[in-house]
């Protein structure tokens, strides 16, 4: 890429009022983002003039077609919305098991195909970042199957959108100091460390952003 990407940009990121989300829209706005639409389910009034609360459900096809014909400046898509569940593929209820893979991978490519033509409208160095797992090469469950299949389908959608000029980085993380693992005694990422470095993706606009030595060590296992 010869432009910074970030410089003057307007993003969109997926539950982006707390946790990693929260510390991506903050690291944006450091780098130089002019807007960002942070997204929740339940959004909460913000005091910077240059993040836009809104509400979204990802699984809801009309909630996702809403926002983006309200964010028409977009030109940084951030798919960082999750849902945990589904610890077992036997046991738990399939209820729970669809909405895991519902909200992790069909809320992405809902995204995804709905921002595309916007991103490609707006020109420049577009960007879509999906927030996977390094659970998409662990078994996990009902999450670690929507991680895989999200890492899969990163891949493929990287080939689909490289001709319209739309760059789509896959970030792959171990645990996270979030609400959403925060009764889990382990060793947990920094949201700002990995916000940095997912920023730092965007810029130079790679294919991946491998954020830990867990993650990366998992990947050389698998791949061998």
């Amino acid at each position: 890429m010869t432009e910074n990407p970030i410089l003057g940009s307007s993003a969109v990121v997926t539950g982006g009022q707390r946790g990693l989300g929260k510390a991506i829209v903050d690291e944006l706005l450091t780098r130089g983002a002019t807007r960002v639409y942070a997204t929740s389910r339940q959004p909460s009034p913000v005091d910077d003039s240059r993040v836009i609360s809104i509400e979204l459900d990802v699984s809801d096809e009309l909630s996702v077609a809403s926002l983006a014909r309200t964010a028409t400046d977009a030109t940084i898509v951030v798919n960082n919305a999750g849902l945990l569940g589904g610890q077992s593929l036997l046991n738990s209820p399939m209820a729970e098991i669809e909405s895991v893979i519902d909200t992790n991978l069909y809320g992405a490519l809902r995204m995804t195909r709905h921002f595309a033509p916007v991103l490609e409208t707006n020109g420049g160095a577009s960007t879509i970042v999906n927030i996977a797992s390094v659970l998409s090469w662990l078994p996990s469950g009902a999450y670690g199957c929507s991680k895989a299949a999200l890492w899969s389908a990163t891949n493929s959608l990287r080939l689909e959108l490289e001709p319209r000029h739309i760059n789509v980085i896959g970030v792959y993380l171990g645990y996270t100091d979030t609400s959403m693992v925060s009764d889990l005694d382990v060793p947990k990422n920094d949201p700002a460390d990995v916000a940095r470095q997912i920023v730092d993706g965007i810029e130079s606009g790679a294919a991946e952003v491998l954020a830990d030595d867990f993650t990366r060590e998992a990947r050389a296992s698998v791949f061998r």
